[in-house]
């Protein structure tokens, strides 16, 4: 079943530790479909609002307008340094294999390097190659991190997103694994719960973070939620968002309208000793085991993918 916790100890200023040693924040501001021209505003109005994880991709075309807005709130708040601040590309389906990917990440370089310094994370985006190309991406991407001095980009840690058990296998036990992931990028909210996947996650130390986590709002009729919001007096946000605090996940939010950038960020308390909590009812009414209700990849449920 879902982790069926009503409440734990977390707020804006948490981190989880990843199996390498570094500590990414709980809550991320997620930058895709955010148009370039709006990005570096957008990015820099969530981090005044207190987020510090910044999550983007190749195929968004708005990592150097992110990272501009890393680089001009640095600026104006010197208390805030680099370090503070956790920030994600994703290399694209299109630029799978070892040479491909070296020259997308000089790419990813010429556009954020200016700006941010070095990239924290860095995920193949799916799976959507083949072995061949995904092993040559990770090859690629491994040196980098091998060799943070490398003159082309420092990148802190590696991970995958879109990846079941399938892949997850392919990477782990391939003989050229040298730099483990470090996180598994999934859609994730009580429509798909992914039980045993998320298993197989922790026994090998893989952070599990949740995108689409209010499911782009195609669930927010549904009826058990409608009731709970109602009896409870709580938004349907809220309660996704909650639901999926409480699973474990670090938990990938994106919008450009600033109430709601701020809305989402304040389910997490401001005060380091806050938590996050739901009613019981609320936690056994979405708890939907079987359920595999995929909302985002045209319905494609990557994960079940063996090729």
């Amino acid at each position: 079943m879902s982790n069926l916790t009503s409440s734990i100890q977390i707020s804006q200023k948490s981190t989880y530790h990843l199996n390498n040693g570094t500590q990414i924040p709980v809550i991320g501001f997620g930058c895709y479909q955010i148009p370039a021209e709006k990005t570096k505003n957008a990015v820099y109005t969530a981090l005044k609002d207190g987020y510090r994880h910044i999550d983007c991709a190749v195929m968004y075309r708005n990592e150097k307008e992110a990272a501009q807005g890393i680089a001009e709130f640095l600026k104006d708040h010197p208390d805030v340094h680099r370090e503070d601040i956790w920030f994600t590309t994703k290399i694209a389906d299109s630029e799978h294999g070892y040479e491909e990917t070296k020259q997308s990440v000089e790419r990813i370089s010429q556009r954020v390097k200016e700006y941010i310094g070095h990239v924290d994370l860095v995920l193949i985006h799916s799976p959507l190659s083949n072995r061949e190309k995904r092993l040559g991406t990770w090859k690629a991407l491994q040196e980098y991190v091998q060799n943070p001095s490398n003159p082309v980009l420092h990148i802190r840690s590696l991970g995958v997103s879109n990846y079941g058990i399938f892949h997850l296998e392919e990477l782990l036990n391939w003989d050229g694994l040298l730099v483990k992931p470090v996180v598994d990028q999934l859609e994730f909210h009580p429509w798909l719960p992914r039980l045993k996947l998320r298993e197989y996650l922790v026994k090998n130390h893989i952070l599990a973070e949740a995108y689409s986590p209010l499911t782009r709002g195609r669930k927010f009729d549904d009826p058990a939620l409608v009731e709970m919001e109602k009896k409870y007096k709580i938004s349907k946000a809220d309660i996704l968002l909650k639901w999926s605090f409480l699973q474990g996940f670090v938990v990938l939010v994106k919008s450009e309208n600033p109430e709601r950038i701020k809305s989402n960020l304040n389910v997490l308390s401001a005060n380091e000793h806050g938590k996050v909590d739901l009613e019981e009812e609320i936690v056994t009414k979405l708890d939907m085991p079987d359920s595999n209700e995929v909302l985002t990849w045209n319905g494609k449920d990557l994960t079940a993918l063996q090729e």
